[in-house]
């Protein structure tokens, strides 16, 4: 369907600002900022498109939705799907894979991240559904 995303989690529509970060198949800097309050915020993570690892697991999705953020825009794999299906939170994410990441603290917080043709700035405004996403350097009025 020519589609990048995938979409996972239990909001099939989510919006925000973004925070980013940048890491491949280290999940460390993933599991520190959705320990963090987020309401309003969407985590994009660059993780290289690499297909052989998951930056994030059921009980990172289930702390990112007590915290309140808005959801995660994953250039990358997930794992834990029935549960993450079943969470209060959007998740975008290349595809599933069963294997946990190696956590060496590595990882490159609030940097502009390129993928799939578009460039994420921190701070900029973030909008995921089924169609795809969308990125604007301001908020965007939301028809009601």
């Amino acid at each position: 369907d020519g589609k990048f995303f995938k979409s996972y989690g239990a909001r099939k529509s989510f919006g925000g600002q973004a925070v980013t970060v940048k890491c491949f198949e280290d999940n460390s800097r993933v599991k520190e900022l959705l320990a963090s309050e987020g309401a309003g915020k969407v985590l994009v993570v660059d993780g290289g498109g690499s297909l052989r690892r998951a930056l994030l697991g059921d009980m990172i999705a289930e702390k990112a939705a007590k915290n309140g953020w808005e959801g995660l825009v994953i250039y990358g794999c997930i794992r834990d799907v029935d549960v993450i299906a079943q969470t209060d939170l959007g998740v975008q994410a290349l595809a599933s894979h069963p294997m946990k990441t190696d956590k060496r603290g590595i990882g490159d917080l609030n940097v502009p991240v390129t993928f799939a043709g578009v460039t994420f700035h921190p701070g900029h405004y973030i909008y995921a559904d089924n169609n795809g996403v969308i990125v604007s350097p301001s908020p965007l009025k939301m028809p009601e």
